[in-house]
């Protein structure tokens, strides 16, 4: 594949990927937290709008880098900002509106691809109870304890399960939210990085369970 290609590849990829994230978050809190029915049509939906946001997004990113362009054309002065493009940089510019587009038309392709979108929900429920399982097995670990050890084990068997699901839910929503932040943070310095190296490059030549079963 050519540089353009390669880049709509990537641009589809990490949106794919932050869709997946959406839908799992929108499962831990729908479908184990408020103790909802998993339905494949509903997280459908969900991951169809969250891929929708993301094309409108590129879209618009072109749409903007369109008029960097034409505002750059023609100009050949020194440039007094990262954003204030030059003539050399029209073509760079070009590129980039190419591959925004490029991004947006296979998002969108995606959003009519029925079997593309229940994979997509079907990944982001094994993610979520992934993260589930992660959970319970670190808790089982440190306070777990046989029935045969505990007299008030039968007694004290479902106000245990519903105090372990709320203890876990709530260190899975902290942890959700945390790594969340984590990501965009690292999705930011990525993209900040990738637009000095395209910089450098272009101006060179001058410078949470339902339930628990015990």
């Amino acid at each position: 594949m050519g540089r353009t290609a390669d880049a709509i590849a990537e641009g589809v990829a990490i949106a794919t990927a932050a869709a997946r994230l959406t839908v799992k978050n929108q499962i831990l809190v729908g479908t184990i937290a408020r103790g909802g029915v998993f339905e494949i049509e509903h997280y459908a939906d969900v991951a169809r709008k969250a891929l929708l946001a993301m094309a409108q997004e590129s879209e618009d990113a072109a749409e903007l880098l369109t008029r960097l362009r034409k505002r750059a054309r023609g100009r050949h002065s020194d440039p007094h900002g990262t954003h204030d493009y030059r003539d050399r940089d029209v073509r760079n510019l070009r590129r980039r509106v190419k591959q925004s587009t490029g991004v947006a038309h296979d998002l969108r392709k995606m959003t009519e691809d029925a079997d593309a979108l229940h994979a997509l929900v079907e990944e982001a429920r094994a993610a979520a109870w992934g993260d589930v399982r992660s959970n319970l097995d670190r808790r089982l670990q440190v306070e777990g304890m046989r029935p045969d050890q505990d007299p008030d084990y039968d007694r004290m068997r479902e106000a245990r399960m519903q105090a372990l699901k709320l203890v876990d839910l709530q260190a899975l929503s902290s942890e959700q939210r945390a790594r969340k932040k984590r990501e965009k943070a690292a999705e930011k310095e990525a993209g900040k990085a990738l637009g000095k190296e395209s910089a450098k490059r272009e101006r060179a030549p001058k410078r949470d369970a339902r339930s628990v079963k015990g």
